[in-house]
């Protein structure tokens, strides 16, 4: 599939050397426009439906934050390209699927391109369907620890969990329990059953999963009809189950 993207870009000479990298290596890739500001950038955002923007960090009046701030319930991919590796955390938090460093590596160009256009071809076939997992409940228990004690679940009852500072929310299909112990702590715990971490605050058991829908990251909902948030950096992940 083509993916309709744009290059936002201050830097003319930049923008031109990714441009000529695209139309030469990357035949995926439908440039349909290229803006020197984040401004200009908003624009070609409103006026095109995009799968791809590949997004310099620093720019004159603002920066790629800045930019994905004004645009809350966006449905393409974001590539950021810069010359300043100290973003990189930020990037991810702000749900970008690559990280490219300038100068431009053509063979991590093509990583990218490829990457974004695996999440664009399973997010087509998957978004709003009823989704059925390529794995089967693995049958198992896990013990919770309480203050007089502790308490015995079904692994398979689990529907998510939800990360609460230094707690843990579980959710069953009619009960929520809080645990004293980190979201990453159940992670490990559950790593050989069915759950798949989709954000930094959700661990979702996977068989509970019904739907998937399109966004910044993404989301799913679960059984009980809950929608939970996904991370851009977990989406492949995630689409791989199913």
């Amino acid at each position: 599939m083509k993916l309709n993207a744009i290059i936002v870009e201050d830097e003319s000479n930049s923008r031109e050397i990714l441009r000529n990298y695209l139309a030469k290596y990357c035949s995926d890739v439908n440039l349909v426009g290229e803006a020197p500001s984040i401004q200009e950038g908003l624009k070609l955002i409103d006026q095109h439906t995009l799968d791809l923007v590949f997004l310099d960090v620093e720019m004159p009046f603002g920066n790629a934050f800045d930019l994905l701030d004004q645009v809350p319930d966006r449905t393409f991919e974001t590539v950021f390209v810069t010359a300043y590796d100290h973003y990189a955390k930020d990037a991810l938090n702000n749900h970008a699927a690559y990280y490219l460093m300038k100068p431009i590596n053509i063979d991590e160009l093509v990583k990218a391109v490829a990457y974004v256009s695996d999440i664009r071809r399973k997010e087509s076939a998957l978004e709003d369907k009823v989704l059925q997992p390529r794995l089967k409940s693995v049958e198992g228990k896990i013990t919770l620890p309480q203050q007089d004690g502790f308490q015995v679940l079904n692994v398979k009852d689990i529907l998510y969990c939800k990360a609460d500072d230094n707690y843990t929310e579980i959710y069953l299909e009619n009960k929520k329990i809080l645990v004293s112990k980190t979201l990453k702590y159940f992670e490990e715990a559950l790593s050989e059953f069915p759950f798949a971490r989709i954000h930094k605050s959700y661990l979702v058991n996977v068989n509970e999963v019904i739907k998937y829908r399109k966004g910044k990251g993404g989301s799913v909902v679960v059984s009980n009809g809950k929608e939970l948030l996904v991370s851009a950096s977990k989406k492949k992940e995630l689409l791989a189950y199913f």
